[in-house]
């Protein structure tokens, strides 16, 4: 989305032909208008392409059966995140220490030493620094409004959560698992390292023992390997994922698997260097009993229960909105009770406005 004036201070807009002129020559077509907020034919089919892209990451042996069930939706979305962005504007809503919190936590991720690096790294790959923020921020409003304005109002009871594991006990059953989170010390030689092999294993071996002494004095395992893990976990505190029997080699199956949350191993050798190993949690075969999987039961009856909510709520926002739509596109969310700005008739083109329950001042 694009604010009309700020970013076309000399473009004139021809609100009946749905274009932007500048000088009479055509710059853009306008798709659908959102109160004060335009839509356009790029930003359209930019919303195809990343459905056609969604749809391949998903499912990519159904992804044209999924893009064609959704295509009827692309603008119904954009205009959704429109009104969203515009709910949590008139809420004080900026997302600036969101952003720069999940920017930190990416530059992190990827071992970079400076938010500059981070910028040129996305430029390297033909993204542009200010409009990756930007569509950051918007996912961060847009999130925070639906769970304030809608998912804040939800309430799941008892019952309703009981029925639920009741009625999905069998798809609830799984096999005993182990979730892991690991410290890697390794072993490998570092560019000018002219230590020999030997003496890398004995520095190595020697730091993943004082780290191991560390946390059995009470250091938490999370915090040792994010500052101390050479594996590719260390941003995450080490996590590893979770673990069916039959995954790991046996060796490292036959100890972990007889480990309880939360104890820790040994040091242990491998290929990569030297890695401590933690049980975070440990479930047996079978099915979980309520209170165990009562926070998944929670989120499963709030997703079925969020899009119809949210729905519901758009359709209010709506309805209170200025809204217009080219002929030849469809708002697939439109309101029965919404209705677009009627432009009154005046023998003078200056003396024209739109009627509703304010001045739209787009047209």
């Amino acid at each position: 989305m694009r604010k009309l004036l700020s970013c076309f201070p000399l473009v004139s807009v021809i609100a009946l032909s749905g274009v932007l002129r500048a000088d009479d020559t055509v710059i853009e077509e306008i798709v659908a208008r959102v109160n004060n907020q335009i839509i356009t034919h790029s930003e359209y089919l930019h919303g195809k392409e990343e459905l056609k892209k969604e749809a391949q990451q998903q499912d990519p042996a159904n992804a044209d059966k999924l893009v064609a069930e959704r295509d009827k939706d692309v603008l119904r979305d954009l205009i959704d995140q429109q009104l969203l962005l515009e709910k949590g504007k008139d809420m004080g809503m900026t997302a600036d220490t969101e952003v720069i919190k999940k920017l930190d936590e990416m530059r992190k991720d990827m071992k970079l030493d400076s938010m500059e690096e981070l910028e040129k790294a996305a430029q390297s790959q033909g993204i542009s620094f200010e409009d990756f923020k930007q569509n950051m921020r918007n996912q961060i409003i847009t999130q925070q409004v639906i769970g304030k304005e809608v998912g804040s109002r939800m309430v799941i009871s008892k019952e309703e959560a009981q029925k639920f594991y009741d009625e999905h006990r069998s798809e609830l059953e799984r096999p005993e698992t182990i979730r892991l989170s690991e410290i890697l010390i390794s072993t490998e030689a570092k560019p000018n390292d002219s230590t020999d092999e030997a003496q890398r294993l004995q520095a190595a071996q020697a730091k993943a023992e004082d780290l191991l002494a560390r946390i059995r004095k009470d250091a938490k395992f999370d915090d040792v390997a994010k500052k101390n893990s050479d594996g590719p976990t260390a941003a995450q505190g080490g996590d590893l994922g979770e673990f069916k029997r039959g995954a790991l080699a046996k060796e490292l199956e036959d100890k972990t698997f007889a480990m309880k949350p939360g104890d820790v191993s040994d040091v242990i050798r491998t290929k990569q260097g030297f890695v401590i190993l933690k049980v975070a949690e440990h479930h047996n075969a079978g099915i979980p009993a309520m209170s165990e999987v009562a926070p998944r039961i929670q989120d499963a009856i709030y997703m079925q229960k969020l899009q119809p909510a949210l729905r519901e709520y758009l359709t209010k926002l709506r309805e209170d909105a200025f809204i217009d739509v080219k002929a030849g596109y469809v708002d697939s969310g439109a309101s029965p009770n919404q209705t677009k700005p009627i432009e009154t008739a005046a023998k003078d083109p200056s003396a024209k406005e739109l009627k509703k329950k304010k001045k739209f001042g787009l047209f």
